[in-house]
């Protein structure tokens, strides 16, 4: 019976349901195309892995190169081995210098793909040279930068090369991750005994392995950490070729995902309305069939499969749609990115999509359509002015309460940050809650006002806060919709906004101008001195440092320990120091005396604090292949905000006696200084790196540009559903517009005077869901920069302001179109209508 009639029903058309198709097409298919892009992304990565790595596997060690037992380890288990060395240096030609990073190459390199090179030519005969100079490949790049022609004499640090060709492909350039300064390639022979490569310089040896077809590679890597350098190495193979750009891919995908849920939500409450609507309009006929015997099961069912087809319907549409977006954006999306993307149509995304979008439907839905199920006919009769009222009876609100848990669940499970997930929900139901809160206080706000003596002279003012407040008003669906879409624009906006400042404005007032690496312990006494005596210098920091890996907690696994936290994710700084310097603040713990022998350890509060780490606690570090395990006898303060010099964990001095080493130095100075100063550091100390704080700025900031951007896209796609579920409000209270004006007119208000409340109403919607949204907003901005971020939050109030002015006019807009179709109709036709 329920069928029968919700077919009869389907077959008046779609009138009423279209914002409904949109709302759910729109957001499924936002969810459907990001998926699909992030598995196309993370499957290319997975496939072309070995070619990303430059081999199956590779092991690579910290500040030296493998011995000679543990190259014939790796040579013993693989047909075929490549070794290169990694590290950042001057480039110079004449006075002119631009920071690179050098890639030393051996004769096998690469082991897959191949190079390209303009004019083409083999690697092999680029790298031999002409003469007796060595041949160097540099990026286009450092080319213009330099004004460099094929044939130029350059130098890295003191050796001179001549430049062969311009590098145009880097088969392995992916998998490099975050590099400061452009490519240079070079032959490893060519730096074997310089002083670029000595002992405690900064540089990574990594040694590609191409292994027998079949290897095991978990048990390949157990081995190699157990039988080489004791594991003091970092491992990767083909089956994450590019750990920072999938790791990046997933966290962006997870974020985008998230914005589309919240997408997915605003086209919810769009659903909601669209039904709600709907059997408002079916009032009579759910009461005509009440009266002829239907029983309230009959009435559910038969609703609830007319709107389950239809949702079927949208979801469908949304996820083809979102499926086929990015079969046309991968040609660009490959242009953004210089990663494999899998081409073809991923179907674990897109069922992804389709799981949301049921469970978001069926959640909307199941609310309006619960309560007309539970009211009796001559109630239908008597309210069907006001449509439908009340709370569903609990055992909807039960399953409800269950559809919103499968929901919250599935996105959990499916996302790689299951935090993020359950923060952006709670923070979606703050947001949902107080937008129907500010609702429905405006609505008492504004019935308040009606009553006051000082708006009787004012009657469009008075019609406008009757209108909002009155028992068919619309500023709870209204200041929810628009609210909801404004609110993640408004959080995004902010996020961004702050980001930007923290980098732009505040860094560089805290940062230093320079950073000097590779300082030779003999000639840390003389760049000292110069720099010290310069009077534009304001400050000058100067340490010894390592780096190495932490390996174990207590006799541990370090991450079986303390998890993955980035600590221990690679290898990192190390320094240490006799008495306490003067910058260092214990906060827990004693500073050791310098007498003291037995290896000591203070590390970063916080992070010893994330990663469970109390005093007494032993820590073992790899440094150059030699383990030294320590004790922890004290925390300190260490600000990695400022990007000033900072270490992870500081050692005394007995602990790593006679360890080769460099020092590392920041320098503060006016900007007039720089140029200068850095000229002559480079023509006494030809070896050492200078890096420029604000060109790594320059860097962060455009890899934020990037995911401004695409959660921008995200939050105007979520905008969007929310104007679409603005204009299904509006259309929706489009009779009871027309009513209102019918009586207006016939009580003698005037066109202008109609149309002027009209337009006052919807500015007071608009106000009233841009404020909310800009408060709801900004604390949802605030809490990700204070909480995972650990940044100072400011309110940017220009993008504010365009939240609140963006609000007002939508709606404004929105409802004087429909307003103005109102006034077309005459009132004897309106009211003859309602009569009958």
């Amino acid at each position: 019976m329920a069928w029968t009639i919700a077919l009869r029903e389907l077959r008046a058309g779609l009138g009423g349901f279209r914002i409904l198709i949109l709302c759910l097409l729109l957001g499924v298919a936002a969810i459907a195309a990001v998926t699909s892009v992030r598995d196309s992304i993370s499957k290319g990565l997975a496939r072309e892995g070995a070619a990303l790595l430059g081999g199956d596997a590779e092991m690579e060690f910290t500040y030296r190169f493998a011995t000679d037992d543990e190259r014939a380890w790796m040579e013993g288990r693989s047909e075929r081995l490549s070794e290169i060395a990694d590290f950042r240096s001057m480039l110079s030609v004449g006075e002119e210098r631009a920071l690179t990073q050098v890639k030393a190459v051996d004769a096998a390199y690469p082991l897959i793909g191949t190079v390209g090179l303009a004019p083409e030519m083999p690697l092999a005969q680029a790298l031999a040279g002409e003469g007796d100079l060595p041949g160097i490949v540099l990026d286009p790049v450092l080319m213009e930068r330099l004004g460099l022609v094929l044939g130029d004499e350059v130098r890295i640090g003191d050796l001179p090369f001549v430049v062969m060709a311009e590098l145009t492909r880097e088969p392995d350039g992916a998998g490099a991750g975050f590099t400061l300064g452009p490519r240079s390639i070079v032959a490893l022979f060519a730096l074997r005994n310089s002083t670029l490569l000595a002992p405690g310089t900064l540089f990574e040896s990594a040694y590609r392995l191409d292994l027998p077809e079949g290897t095991d590679l978990d048990a390949m890597k157990a081995r190699a950490e157990a039988e080489v350098a004791g594991g003091g190495f970092r491992w990767r193979d083909a089956r994450n070729g590019a750990p920072g750009v999938n790791r990046f891919v997933e966290q962006l995908g997870s974020f985008l995902v998230l914005v589309g849920l919240a997408g997915l939500a605003v086209g919810g409450v769009g659903v909601s309305a669209a039904v709600r609507a709907y059997l408002d309009r079916k009032i009579a006929v759910i009461a005509t069939l009440k009266t002829l015997g239907a029983t309230r099961r009959t009435i559910f069912l038969t609703y609830l499969l007319q709107i389950g087809v239809l949702t079927g319907g949208a979801i469908v549409a949304g996820v083809i749609l979102g499926g086929l977006v990015p079969l046309f954006a991968m040609p660009f999306i490959q242009t953004l990115l210089p990663v494999p993307v899998a081409r073809g149509v991923q179907i674990a995304p897109l069922l992804e999509a389709a799981l949301y979008g049921v469970l978001a439907s069926a959640i909307f839905v199941l609310w309006p359509l619960s309560r007309a199920e539970r009211i009796r006919p001559a109630a239908l009769y008597r309210d069907a002015l006001f449509g439908l009222k009340g709370l569903p009876r609990w055992p909807y609100l039960v399953t409800i309460l269950l559809l919103l848990a499968a929901l919250i669940a599935s996105a959990a499970v499916l996302s790689d940050n299951r935090r993020l997930v359950l923060w952006t929900f709670l923070g979606l139901a703050i947001a949902f809650v107080a937008l129907v809160s500010a609702g429905r206080g405006l609505a008492r706000l504004s019935r308040r006002l009606t009553r006051l003596k000082a708006l009787r002279r004012h009657l469009p003012l008075r019609l406008a806060f009757g209108s909002v407040g009155g028992p068919g008003g619309e500023a709870v669906s209204v200041v929810l919709s628009l609210g909801l879409g404004l609110t993640v624009l408004s959080a995004i906006g902010q996020i961004d906004a702050n980001m930007r400042g923290a980098i732009a404005r505040d860094l560089p007032e805290r940062a230093p101008s320079y950073y000097v690496v590779d300082i030779q312990p003999d000639q840390i006494d003389g760049l000292t001195e110069r720099v010290t005596t310069d009077p534009g210098v304001t400050r000058f920091q100067s340490a010894p440092m390592l780096r190495g890996l932490i390996t174990k907690i207590n006799g541990q696994d370090a991450e079986t320990v303390a998890g993955p936290h980035w600590v221990l994710r690679g290898d990192r700084g190390v320094t240490y120091a006799g008495a306490k310097p003067d910058n260092v603040k214990v906060l827990s713990g004693a500073w050791w005396s310098p007498d003291d022998t037995e290896p000591q350890i203070s590390f970063a509060a916080k992070e010893g604090e994330e990663m469970g780490l109390s005093l007494g606690d032993t820590i073992t570090i790899n440094i150059l292949g030699r383990d030294i395990t320590g004790t922890i006898t004290s925390f300190q303060d260490v600000n990695f905000s400022s990007a000033g010099m900072g270490f992870i964990l500081t050692m005394n001095e007995a602990a790593l006696a006679g360890a080769p080493h460099t020092w590392i130095a920041t320098i503060y100075a006016d900007p007039a200084t720089e140029a200068p100063l850095i000229r002559d550091l480079a023509k006494a100390y030809p070896n050492i790196t200078t890096i420029r704080v604000r060109d790594a700025i320059d860097r962060v900031v455009a890899i934020l540009e990037s995911i401004a951007a695409a959660t921008t896209l995200g939050a105007a796609a979520t905008l969007i559903t929310g104007a679409i579920v603005l204009i299904g409000a509006a259309a929706a209270g489009e009779d009871w517009r027309r009513y209102e004006a019918a009586v207006l007119k016939t009580l003698g208000a005037s066109r202008r005077k109609i149309l002027t409340s009209f337009a006052l109403r919807a500015l007071i919607l608009g106000a009233g869901a841009g404020i909310v949204a800009l408060i709801t907003g900004a604390l949802g901005a605030w809490a990700v920069i204070h909480f995972v971020m650990e940044a100072e939050f400011n309110l940017s109030l220009g993008a504010a302001l365009w939240i609140v002015l963006g609000g007002v006019a939508m709606t404004s807009l929105t409802s004087l179109w429909f307003s103005w179709r109102a006034m077309q109709v005459r009132p004897a036709r309106v009211l003859r209508a309602s009569e009958g």
